[in-house]
């Protein structure tokens, strides 16, 4: 569903009652009573309901501006309403199994707006019966089963690099989910069918990603940093050292006279992107001098560098 505000006409900052009133006007204008020959505008009658629904919900409303849940109800992030008590999924709870899979939460239900009705056409038979009284209500569609959440770690690498994930279902099956490029930590997945089932099919679930940490790479973007700690010999001489990159190692050319903080760059040794391209791994040169060395403090012994190293910061 789209945005609900947009839906009803009216800004995030509308009152209760302005979304009250909004609402009243464009179900007058779509009752389907009142357009049995234009199905769009029934249609449009059920998509604006469902957008007063969420938003005459004082609790839907909050979590829906903070981002926690979409329009339709649905937990947008890690933390969000579906993943504990109190929030959006009543009921079952979720958390990690044992066995590396997950358990899953769902729940669900709303207010009821029939009392909207009182009033606008007389009462909530007034219109035919088309909510109640003397003419059949007219019926959706039988509903599907709740959705079921689930948190998925993956490690930085095998997010960087598309590794397949193993997860467990709450109905004890077991599947191998293929990450998707451009992956983010907090983004979540869609699964068809495979949450709970119910009169109208299976709901979905619902996995939300979660990128770990790693002791020497970090993430900036689609690329890779590392610092990379090199001896004085091969800053001063140059060489070929390896690098560790989340392909495996790979040789990397130090030129002669490198100094630390020099970055160089690996193509394609990063995150893939959302176009299927990869971005890159930034290598940055730290050399490392060791302490106390008598050999290294014996060749050095009476040279001194005579540059400005600290002229371009003005002192």
């Amino acid at each position: 569903m789209a945005d609900p505000y947009s839906i009803l006409g009216v800004p995030r900052s509308a009152s209760e009652k302005d979304i009250k009133s909004a609402y009243r006007k464009l179900a007058k204008e779509l009752h389907p009573d009142t357009n049995k020959d234009n199905p769009k505008a029934a249609e449009r009658f059920s998509e604006v309901t469902r957008a007063y629904d969420l938003l005459s919900d004082k609790d839907k409303r909050a979590k829906f501006d903070r981002g926690e849940i979409d329009a339709d109800g649905n937990p947008t992030g890690p933390f969000g309403g579906g993943f504990g008590g109190g929030g959006g999924f009543g009921g079952h709870q979720g958390g990690f199994r044992h066995d590396g899979g997950f358990e899953g939460g769902f729940g669900g239900g709303g207010p009821d707006i029939g009392d909207i009705f009182e009033g606008l056409f007389g009462g909530r038979g007034g219109m035919g019966g088309g909510f109640g009284g003397g003419g059949g209500a007219r019926r959706g569609p039988p509903p599907k089963g709740a959705n079921v959440n689930y948190r998925l770690q993956v490690s930085f690498v095998d997010a960087a690099t598309r590794a397949n994930q193993r997860i467990t279902l709450s109905d004890g099956k077991t599947i191998d989910l293929k990450l998707p490029a451009g992956i983010e930590s907090g983004q979540q997945m869609r699964l068809g069918g495979k949450g709970e089932p119910g009169p109208g099919g299976n709901g979905d679930a619902i996995v939300t990603i979660e990128i770990g940490s790693h002791p020497f790479y970090e993430r900036d973007g689609d690329n890779i940093r590392l610092d990379l700690p090199i001896s004085l010999s091969e800053a001063v001489g140059g060489a070929k050292v390896k690098v560790p990159t989340v392909d495996g190692a790979v040789m990397l050319t130090v030129a002669p006279g490198s100094s630390s903080g020099r970055t160089l760059r690996l193509k394609g040794k990063g995150f893939t992107r959302k176009d299927g391209t990869r971005g890159d791994q930034l290598v940055t040169l730290q050399i490392d001098i060791p302490a106390d060395d008598a050999d290294l403090n014996a060749r050095l012994e009476g040279w001194q560098d005579m540059r400005n190293v600290r002229d371009k910061l003005g002192v």
